[in-house]
Protein backbone atom coordinates (compact mmCIF):
# COMPACT_ATOMS: atom_id res chain seq x y z
CA UNK A 1 0.00 0.00 0.00
CA UNK A 2 2.70 2.70 -1.36
CA UNK A 3 0.14 4.62 -2.88
CA UNK A 4 -3.55 7.15 -2.22
CA UNK A 5 -5.11 4.71 -4.71
CA UNK A 6 -4.15 1.38 -3.12
CA UNK A 7 -5.09 2.71 0.80
CA UNK A 8 -8.39 4.12 -0.69
CA UNK A 9 -9.77 2.92 -3.45
CA UNK A 10 -12.67 0.47 -3.26
CA UNK A 11 -12.55 -0.17 -7.25
CA UNK A 12 -14.14 -4.05 -7.58
CA UNK A 13 -15.52 -4.20 -4.52
CA UNK A 14 -19.70 -4.08 -4.01
CA UNK A 15 -21.20 -2.13 -1.07
CA UNK A 16 -24.77 -2.63 0.71
CA UNK A 17 -25.87 -0.02 2.23
CA UNK A 18 -29.52 0.32 4.49
CA UNK A 19 -31.08 3.90 5.40
CA UNK A 20 -30.32 4.78 2.16
CA UNK A 21 -33.06 7.44 1.69
CA UNK A 22 -31.88 10.60 3.35
CA UNK A 23 -29.50 11.66 5.69
CA UNK A 24 -26.01 9.69 6.53
CA UNK A 25 -26.80 7.01 4.58
CA UNK A 26 -26.82 8.89 1.30
CA UNK A 27 -23.53 10.31 2.89
CA UNK A 28 -22.24 6.64 2.83
CA UNK A 29 -23.30 5.54 -0.28
CA UNK A 30 -22.38 8.69 -2.00
CA UNK A 31 -18.82 8.14 -0.19
CA UNK A 32 -18.64 4.41 -1.39
CA UNK A 33 -19.23 5.43 -4.76
CA UNK A 34 -16.85 8.01 -5.07
CA UNK A 35 -14.17 5.93 -4.13
CA UNK A 36 -15.05 3.37 -6.65
CA UNK A 37 -17.37 0.96 -5.33
CA UNK A 38 -20.30 -0.39 -6.95
CA UNK A 39 -23.26 0.10 -4.36
CA UNK A 40 -26.69 -1.06 -3.51
CA UNK A 41 -29.24 0.95 -1.78
CA UNK A 42 -31.68 -0.15 0.52
CA UNK A 43 -34.32 1.86 1.85
CA UNK A 44 -38.31 1.49 2.40
CA UNK A 45 -38.56 4.58 0.20
CA UNK A 46 -37.93 3.22 -2.76
CA UNK A 47 -38.65 5.51 -5.06
CA UNK A 48 -35.86 7.85 -3.73
CA UNK A 49 -32.97 4.76 -3.41
CA UNK A 50 -34.11 4.18 -7.39
CA UNK A 51 -32.89 8.02 -8.09
CA UNK A 52 -30.01 8.33 -5.83
CA UNK A 53 -28.84 4.77 -7.11
CA UNK A 54 -29.07 6.53 -10.73
CA UNK A 55 -27.34 9.66 -10.19
CA UNK A 56 -24.38 7.77 -8.08
CA UNK A 57 -24.02 5.52 -11.66
CA UNK A 58 -23.81 8.54 -13.68
CA UNK A 59 -21.67 10.91 -11.20
CA UNK A 60 -18.92 8.41 -10.69
CA UNK A 61 -19.04 5.97 -13.69
CA UNK A 62 -19.76 2.76 -11.42
CA UNK A 63 -22.84 -0.25 -11.16
CA UNK A 64 -25.96 0.29 -9.07
CA UNK A 65 -29.15 -0.78 -7.63
CA UNK A 66 -32.07 1.04 -5.97
CA UNK A 67 -33.91 -1.68 -3.68
CA UNK A 68 -37.23 -0.71 -1.92
CA UNK A 69 -37.58 -3.10 1.55
CA UNK A 70 -37.88 -3.31 4.98
CA UNK A 71 -35.05 -4.18 6.70
CA UNK A 72 -36.88 -5.84 9.88
CA UNK A 73 -38.89 -8.47 7.22
CA UNK A 74 -36.78 -11.53 6.57
CA UNK A 75 -38.09 -12.12 3.49
CA UNK A 76 -37.00 -8.55 2.35
CA UNK A 77 -33.72 -9.11 3.54
CA UNK A 78 -33.35 -12.60 1.47
CA UNK A 79 -34.66 -10.37 -1.63
CA UNK A 80 -32.28 -7.79 -0.99
CA UNK A 81 -29.12 -9.86 -1.05
CA UNK A 82 -30.64 -11.95 -4.39
CA UNK A 83 -31.16 -8.30 -6.04
CA UNK A 84 -27.94 -6.76 -4.91
CA UNK A 85 -26.10 -9.85 -6.08
CA UNK A 86 -27.35 -10.23 -9.59
CA UNK A 87 -27.18 -6.58 -10.14
CA UNK A 88 -23.43 -6.01 -8.48
CA UNK A 89 -22.07 -9.76 -7.53
CA UNK A 90 -21.63 -10.80 -4.32
CA UNK A 91 -21.53 -7.81 -1.51
CA UNK A 92 -18.34 -7.44 0.48
CA UNK A 93 -19.04 -4.47 1.98
CA UNK A 94 -22.32 -3.99 4.54
CA UNK A 95 -22.67 -0.98 5.80
CA UNK A 96 -25.78 -1.10 8.36
CA UNK A 97 -27.08 2.60 8.52
CA UNK A 98 -30.84 2.34 9.00
CA UNK A 99 -32.30 3.42 12.16
CA UNK A 100 -35.18 4.67 14.05
CA UNK A 101 -34.71 6.73 17.17
CA UNK A 102 -38.11 7.06 19.02
CA UNK A 103 -38.25 9.35 21.89
CA UNK A 104 -40.53 9.49 25.20
CA UNK A 105 -40.25 9.56 28.81
CA UNK A 106 -38.69 5.97 30.13
CA UNK A 107 -41.38 5.33 33.00
CA UNK A 108 -44.38 5.53 29.51
CA UNK A 109 -42.36 4.01 26.98
CA UNK A 110 -44.66 2.24 24.41
CA UNK A 111 -43.78 -1.38 24.37
CA UNK A 112 -44.53 -1.61 20.25
CA UNK A 113 -41.78 1.64 19.79
CA UNK A 114 -39.61 -0.10 21.97
CA UNK A 115 -39.66 -3.85 19.94
CA UNK A 116 -39.66 -1.48 16.72
CA UNK A 117 -35.94 0.29 17.70
CA UNK A 118 -34.74 -3.17 18.53
CA UNK A 119 -36.15 -4.57 15.36
CA UNK A 120 -34.33 -2.05 13.39
CA UNK A 121 -31.53 -0.82 15.04
CA UNK A 122 -30.13 -4.39 16.12
CA UNK A 123 -32.17 -7.18 14.83
CA UNK A 124 -31.88 -6.35 10.99
CA UNK A 125 -27.84 -5.62 11.26
CA UNK A 126 -27.27 -8.71 12.91
CA UNK A 127 -29.22 -10.42 10.39
CA UNK A 128 -27.75 -8.91 7.32
CA UNK A 129 -24.65 -9.32 8.85
CA UNK A 130 -25.04 -12.99 9.29
CA UNK A 131 -25.74 -13.37 5.29
CA UNK A 132 -22.96 -11.23 4.47
CA UNK A 133 -20.74 -12.83 6.44
CA UNK A 134 -22.13 -16.32 5.55
CA UNK A 135 -21.44 -15.93 1.66
CA UNK A 136 -18.10 -14.51 2.15
CA UNK A 137 -16.82 -17.44 4.72
CA UNK A 138 -18.68 -19.87 2.01
CA UNK A 139 -16.54 -18.41 -0.78
CA UNK A 140 -13.46 -17.61 0.93
CA UNK A 141 -13.78 -13.89 0.73
CA UNK A 142 -12.28 -11.27 2.98
CA UNK A 143 -14.91 -8.43 3.53
CA UNK A 144 -15.71 -5.00 5.96
CA UNK A 145 -18.53 -4.72 7.90
CA UNK A 146 -19.63 -1.06 9.16
CA UNK A 147 -22.22 -0.44 11.71
CA UNK A 148 -23.77 3.12 12.62
CA UNK A 149 -23.70 3.42 15.98
CA UNK A 150 -24.35 7.06 17.68
CA UNK A 151 -22.61 9.04 20.69
CA UNK A 152 -25.21 7.30 22.87
CA UNK A 153 -23.75 4.12 22.21
CA UNK A 154 -21.35 5.06 24.91
CA UNK A 155 -23.35 8.30 27.17
CA UNK A 156 -26.66 8.82 28.14
CA UNK A 157 -28.54 11.80 26.06
CA UNK A 158 -29.46 14.59 28.61
CA UNK A 159 -31.22 16.80 25.77
CA UNK A 160 -33.27 13.91 24.32
CA UNK A 161 -35.83 10.89 26.59
CA UNK A 162 -33.71 8.17 24.16
CA UNK A 163 -34.15 5.27 26.33
CA UNK A 164 -34.57 2.87 23.44
CA UNK A 165 -31.74 4.47 21.01
CA UNK A 166 -29.78 4.39 23.61
CA UNK A 167 -29.73 0.57 24.75
CA UNK A 168 -29.94 -0.69 21.37
CA UNK A 169 -26.84 1.75 19.78
CA UNK A 170 -25.10 0.40 23.17
CA UNK A 171 -26.01 -3.23 21.65
CA UNK A 172 -24.94 -2.54 18.51
CA UNK A 173 -21.79 -1.36 19.56
CA UNK A 174 -20.65 -4.62 21.52
CA UNK A 175 -22.39 -6.57 18.78
CA UNK A 176 -19.85 -5.17 16.53
CA UNK A 177 -16.93 -6.43 18.98
CA UNK A 178 -18.30 -10.00 19.51
CA UNK A 179 -18.51 -10.04 15.07
CA UNK A 180 -15.53 -8.96 14.69
CA UNK A 181 -13.51 -11.64 17.41
CA UNK A 182 -15.75 -14.08 16.09
CA UNK A 183 -15.13 -13.51 12.26
CA UNK A 184 -11.48 -12.07 12.31
CA UNK A 185 -10.15 -15.48 11.29
CA UNK A 186 -12.11 -15.23 7.79
CA UNK A 187 -10.41 -11.74 7.40
CA UNK A 188 -13.81 -10.16 7.93
CA UNK A 189 -13.52 -6.76 9.25
CA UNK A 190 -16.29 -5.52 11.94
CA UNK A 191 -16.40 -1.83 13.08
CA UNK A 192 -18.85 0.71 13.70
CA UNK A 193 -19.49 4.21 13.59
CA UNK A 194 -20.19 7.04 16.51
CA UNK A 195 -21.47 10.00 14.64
CA UNK A 196 -22.14 13.06 16.90
CA UNK A 197 -24.61 15.97 16.68
CA UNK A 198 -24.77 15.78 12.91
CA UNK A 199 -28.37 17.38 11.42
CA UNK A 200 -30.14 15.19 9.05
CA UNK A 201 -33.60 15.29 7.52
CA UNK A 202 -34.42 12.72 10.44
CA UNK A 203 -33.07 15.64 13.06
CA UNK A 204 -32.74 18.88 11.92
CA UNK A 205 -36.29 19.89 13.24
CA UNK A 206 -35.29 19.25 16.96
CA UNK A 207 -32.34 20.35 16.31
CA UNK A 208 -33.07 23.95 15.13
CA UNK A 209 -34.64 24.45 18.55
CA UNK A 210 -32.26 27.27 19.58
CA UNK A 211 -31.83 25.94 23.17
CA UNK A 212 -30.97 22.27 22.05
CA UNK A 213 -28.54 23.59 19.47
CA UNK A 214 -26.84 25.03 22.12
CA UNK A 215 -26.64 22.93 24.66
CA UNK A 216 -25.42 20.57 21.51
CA UNK A 217 -22.89 22.56 20.61
CA UNK A 218 -21.81 23.87 24.67
CA UNK A 219 -21.45 20.12 24.90
CA UNK A 220 -19.16 20.07 21.79
CA UNK A 221 -15.38 20.72 22.13
CA UNK A 222 -14.92 21.34 18.82
CA UNK A 223 -18.29 24.15 19.24
CA UNK A 224 -19.86 23.21 16.12
CA UNK A 225 -22.08 20.65 14.97
CA UNK A 226 -20.99 18.35 12.28
CA UNK A 227 -22.21 17.98 8.51
CA UNK A 228 -23.40 14.99 7.03
CA UNK A 229 -20.34 14.92 4.05
CA UNK A 230 -18.49 14.53 7.19
CA UNK A 231 -18.91 11.19 7.91
CA UNK A 232 -17.52 10.19 4.36
CA UNK A 233 -13.95 9.64 5.43
CA UNK A 234 -15.10 7.46 8.09
CA UNK A 235 -16.39 5.11 5.48
CA UNK A 236 -14.16 5.25 3.09
CA UNK A 237 -11.34 4.13 6.07
CA UNK A 238 -13.14 1.62 7.17
CA UNK A 239 -14.37 -0.15 4.20
CA UNK A 240 -10.76 0.59 1.97
CA UNK A 241 -7.65 -1.21 2.38
CA UNK A 242 -6.46 1.57 4.74
CA UNK A 243 -8.06 -0.28 7.78
CA UNK A 244 -6.70 -3.81 6.77
CA UNK A 245 -5.40 -3.74 10.52
CA UNK A 246 -9.02 -2.25 12.00
CA UNK A 247 -11.53 -4.45 13.65
CA UNK A 248 -13.95 -4.57 16.60
CA UNK A 249 -13.29 -0.55 17.40
CA UNK A 250 -16.02 1.99 17.58
CA UNK A 251 -14.96 5.51 15.45
CA UNK A 252 -16.40 8.31 16.57
CA UNK A 253 -17.44 11.52 14.63
CA UNK A 254 -18.77 13.78 17.05
CA UNK A 255 -15.78 16.73 17.31
CA UNK A 256 -14.48 15.14 20.45
CA UNK A 257 -18.34 14.96 23.03
CA UNK A 258 -17.60 11.76 24.17
CA UNK A 259 -14.22 12.93 25.23
CA UNK A 260 -14.88 15.16 27.79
Amino acid sequence: MDSLESLFSLRGHRALVTGASSGLGVECAKALALAGADVALIARRGDRVVALAKELAKSHGVKTIGIGADVTIDADLDRVMADATAALGDIDILVNNAGVSPTGRAERFKREDWDNAIAVNLTAPMMLSQRVASRLIETKQPGRIINMASIYATVASAIYRLSAYAATKAALANLTRQLAVEWAGYNILVNAIAPGWIPTEATEGGIAKSANRERMETFTPMKRLGTPEEIRGAVIFLASPASSYVTGTLLSVDGGYQAW
